[in-house]
């Protein structure tokens, strides 16, 4: 079989894919017409680049600016439903089994729905996916750094509420540099309260002290990217001997400069050393990328073979917000998938 055969063929998932990065440029042109929203051009390759980073990115910011343009389209519990779906019906083209989809419902409130509402729709989307394709989801609920306590303080009230109905754990998402995570002790001590687990964005615009603050003080047992987590031999080690699960991004995590080029990607690093790394897509529209093309990235630049192929895939199994009744089931499902294949042992 040859690589890009297999690769497509593995069954996989996707522990960090967030809704609004994930949104179809046909289906943008097709709310825009349903909402009376104006667009720049009514093409979907004109809209291409309005949702979508190039090489050329320069920042994390400039990569979060294109979320201004995607959630514009959000704010009706149609149009999240319908993205939800969606976004399982294009992880099922790449022989994806799970998703953890993140949102941050306090952005799609502009038109008057409620948390609950938000929440329910995502969740609605997702549940009609599963019962098409068989593909497992969670929900990740989004709290926002540029966002006042209060409104991140309810983002978990309203999270616990769909606990074992979808929500899988809470996040903390935005701009790293300017917010880091000691700012948010408050809402995430809420959190262990409530008994939610915990993932945050930590070690991509800024550096490893925030992966040690989202562990040590925001209770995070799976850190999103932790790519600049190397700046600290101590805290590595810390993150090793925990056994945090690390949900990297490789095309994202080049095109947000939180790494300067692939010759310098942590990647090969990480496993060698030890730690539990998953791959995931993060955006597939604004990176322009898919779960099948993360894989194919590494095979390619950093010579993975298929087994430590597998090994990622498997990581995000063990990783995976899930019961461990549910978790039992999947993990001998995706075994013996990957022993239809031959690839596992």
């Amino acid at each position: 079989m040859r690589t890009n055969d297999l690769l497509a063929r593995l069954p996989k998932v996707d522990l960090h894919l967030h809704l609004d990065g994930s949104v179809k440029p046909e289906t943008i042109l097709e709310l825009a017409l349903e909402q009376g929203i104006k667009l720049p051009v009514y093409d979907t390759d004109g809209l291409i680049p309005h949702m979508r980073v190039t090489d050329n990115c320069g920042s994390l910011i400039e990569y979060l600016g294109k979320f201004d343009f995607t959630t514009r389209f959000l704010q009706t519990g149609t149009a999240l439903e319908r993205v939800a779906y969606e976004v399982v019906e294009q992880s099922v083209e790449h022989n994806c089994r799970y998703v953890e989809v993140r949102f941050a419902p306090q952005l799609h409130r502009n038109a008057g729905l409620t948390l609950e509402e938000t929440f329910h729709h995502v969740i609605e989307g997702l549940k009609r996916a599963q019962r098409d394709y068989g593909t497992r989801f969670g929900v990740i609920a989004i709290c926002m750094r540029n966002h006042p306590c209060e409104d991140n303080l309810e983002v978990i009230e309203a999270a616990a509420a769909f606990v074992g109905k979808g929500v899988v754990a809470v996040d903390l998402a935005g701009d790293e540099a300017s917010y880091p995570p000691e700012f948010f002790r408050e809402v995430f001590a809420r959190s262990h309260i409530l008994g939610i687990p915990v993932t945050i964005h930590a070690g991509e615009a800024a550096g490893a002290v925030n992966v040690y603050e989202a562990v040590t003080h925001l209770g995070a047992t799976r850190i999103g990217h932790g790519v600049r987590l190397r700046e600290n031999a101590a805290i590595l080690a810390m993150i090793k001997d925990r056994r945090i699960p690390l949900e990297m991004c490789p095309i994202s995590n080049i095109q947000t400069k939180a790494v300067a080029s692939w010759d310098v990607y942590p990647i090969r690093e990480y496993m060698d050393q030890g730690l539990i790394v998953t791959i995931n897509t993060d955006n597939p529209s604004v990176s322009g990328t898919n779960i099948t093309n993360e894989y194919r990235a590494l095979a390619d630049r950093f010579a993975f073979t298929t087994p430590e192929l597998v090994k990622l895939i498997m990581n995000g199994v063990e990783a995976a917000f899930m019961d461990e009744s549910d978790k039992v089931m999947f993990r001998q499902e995706m075994e013996a998938e990957l022993n239809s294949l031959g690839v596992y042992n």
